[in-house]
């Protein structure tokens, strides 16, 4: 009992957030959204209740006394004109209507798709690793279409169905009191049946939009790995996959369509009711209230009306809960604290000479045991200018150390400083600009050559890109290609060997021209001719900057000006290439078993 409770509290929670974020954006255009509810209750009111009301007056004064046919006009001519307006302006508010759902959905599509990606891309790399892409893209669509579709149903539904309540009741209280008792009773009985059924079902509904989301994510994993599906064969085990996810997002939406029926076959019995109790009114009511036959008119007309509103009060209830369903993943997402957010107050990091220091570093990744710790009390100062080789076996924290650097994850203890400054009070975007980071697997986009090389310095041009390309060793084969420059890579670069992708990545570093270098593998995709051709262009890169190279080809970084050998999290050996071989420790080991330049088993 205790966790149903919970859980629907977090399920309340949850849809009142996303009616917050809802709420921001309509707030942005506040008259469209005062216009779609003018319209609306206007659109009603003339088309529905003021032409009923009319053809009520015709019905009264056909049955007071005979007209004759030249007469028609003159007698009937005031009513038709009134209808002609009815008529003429309910149907313009019907296109502001139209018109005011159109501008509420563009602004609130824009507006909130820029906000998840935003929260999205200001994420850590913690958050990312955790999540599949295609899901986020999913929920980042369904929670846009959750917008749209609440629009559609408040603005079409819900200010009509209210406005017909009101005004059904407004109408015919003068003349039949007794009858409007009578209906408002049923109505407040239809309301609280059909909103106790809606809380059971929203639940499902969320269920119905995760299995889907879920679905949307092992599709996009499949996809995106499908060199690896195709060349182990792994088709029918991917499928299978596929078919599961499939098979529990067909049950959630199965569970959720049989509760909306149930629902709806209760709700549509009610007004069952209620059209039999009208019916009784109208038959009886001339003869036992002396209704006039075209108030009687006016009322089957009202009540029929309101009826079929309720009768869409459950496909009505059910979209709304569509919407939410379809938006609490990402409400959730967008609820998530930013695990790497900037200060308040934090600034922008200035450098001037590139010094780094790692000072008393303690950290370990949010989803490790608390006891086992990258690094513990680690201390280590790089010098302006000075080039430094990280080595050691897998999980020394090689890599770690780089991305502590950068700021794709927050330190628990202690500080990484440049030129003095403390990376976590300066603006991360300022950081990163400062630093050109060559990644092991080149990260390209699915845009041209041109663009992924630029990406990093978009405003240089054609002369400076491609120098670039050519000191990363990449202008030839870029040349050889039918569109050059202008070629599509393919999403993330397939359409390029592993060479070319890493030397085009090479160039963007390159082009950048930042203070501070960091090659994690940066070569290890590179053939021994293409390896040797790009350690020049390296070499001429490094000279001048703070640079920190990952490798596991010790041949990599035996030029460098400083070596250092972590092991467990702990610096265990720092000096140079010469120094570290003669001292017959660890690097010496790493060295003399290094086969063809590679250290079996390390790659991070």
């Amino acid at each position: 009992m205790a966790l149903g409770g919970t859980k629907g509290r977090n399920d309340r929670s949850t849809m009142r957030r996303t009616l917050h974020y809802f709420w921001q954006v309509t707030r942005q255009k506040m008259g469209a959204f005062v216009l779609s509810i003018v319209s609306s209750v206007g659109y009603i009111a003339l088309l529905t209740f003021a032409n009923t009301y009319v053809m009520g007056l015709i019905v009264d004064r056909v049955q007071a006394s005979p007209v004759p046919a030249g007469q028609v006009f003159t007698v009937f001519g005031p009513y038709i004109l009134a209808l002609l307006v009815v008529n003429a302006v309910g149907q313009t508010l019907s296109k502001l209507q139209d018109y005011s759902v159109y501008k509420l959905e563009i602004n609130g599509s824009y507006q909130l798709s820029r906000l998840c990606f935003d929260t999205l891309s200001n994420q850590s790399m913690t958050f990312h690793n955790s999540r599949f892409g295609g899901s986020l893209v999913s929920q980042t669509s369904r929670f846009v279409s959750g917008y749209s579709g609440l629009v559609d149903v408040v603005t079409y539904s819900l200010w009509p169905t209210i406005a017909s309540v009101v005004l059904t009741i407004g109408m015919l209280l003068p003349v039949a009191p007794s009858f409007v008792a009578v209906l408002c009773a049923m109505l407040v009985l239809y309301v609280a049946l059909a909103y106790r059924m809606y809380k059971r079902i929203l639940p499902l509904s969320a269920q119905a939009s995760t299995a889907q989301n879920k679905l949307s994510g092992v599709l996009s994993d499949a996809v995106t790995n499908i060199l690896a599906v195709k060349t182990y064969g792994r088709e029918d085990y991917e499928r299978g996959l596929f078919t599961s996810a499939d098979r529990d997002a067909m049950a959630a939406e199965n569970r959720n369509m049989r509760a909306t029926m149930r629902r709806g076959f209760t709700t549509s019995a009610l007004i069952t009711v209620i059209m039999f109790v009208v019916s009784i009114f109208v038959a009886g009511g001339n003869a036992w209230f002396g209704i006039s036959a075209g108030t009687l008119v006016m009322m089957f007309t009202y009540t029929y009306n309101l009826t079929m509103r309720f009768n869409y009060f459950n496909s009505m209830m059910q979209r709304i809960n569509r919407a939410f369903g379809d938006a609490a993943e990402m409400t959730r997402v967008l609820d998530e604290p930013t695990l790497v957010a900037d200060a308040p107050d934090a600034r922008p990091l200035q450098v001037r000479e590139g010094a780094i220091d790692f000072e008393h570093l303690g950290f370990h990744y949010p989803d490790a045991p608390a006891d086992e710790d990258v690094f513990r009390d680690l201390n280590l100062h790089i010098p302006a200018g000075q080039r430094v080789g990280l080595v050691g076996r897998s999980g020394s924290g090689k890599t770690t150390l780089t991305k502590l650097l950068l700021r794709l994850d927050d330190v628990q203890e202690g500080r990484v400083l440049v030129d003095g400054q403390d990376v976590s009070k300066c603006t991360q975007q300022s950081l990163r600009r400062q630093v050109a980071y060559v990644p092991q697997e080149a990260l390209l986009f699915h845009r041209t050559i041109r663009e992924n090389i630029a990406y990093g310095r978009p405003d240089a041009t054609e002369e400076q890109i491609v120098r670039a390309a050519e000191e990363a060793n990449a202008l030839e084969f870029i040349r050889r290609l039918p569109q050059g420059f202008d070629t599509m890579v393919g999403e993330r670069g397939v359409k390029l060997s592993g060479g070319q992708r890493q030397r085009v990545a090479i160039a963007r570093a390159i082009l950048v021209d930042a203070p501070i270098l960091v090659l994690d593998e940066a070569t290890s995709a590179l053939d021994s001719e293409s390896e040797a051709l790009v350690q020049g262009a390296l070499e001429n890169l490094m000279r001048g900057r703070t640079s920190i190279v990952v490798a596991h080809r010790l041949s990599t970084v035996a030029s460098l000006d400083r070596i250092v050998v972590l092991s467990h999290g702990r610096i265990v050996e720092d000096g140079t290439h010469a120094q570290l071989v003669a001292q017959g420790g660890e690097y010496a080991g790493l060295w003399n078993r290094q086969t063809g330049g590679f250290l079996e088993g390390d790659a991070e």
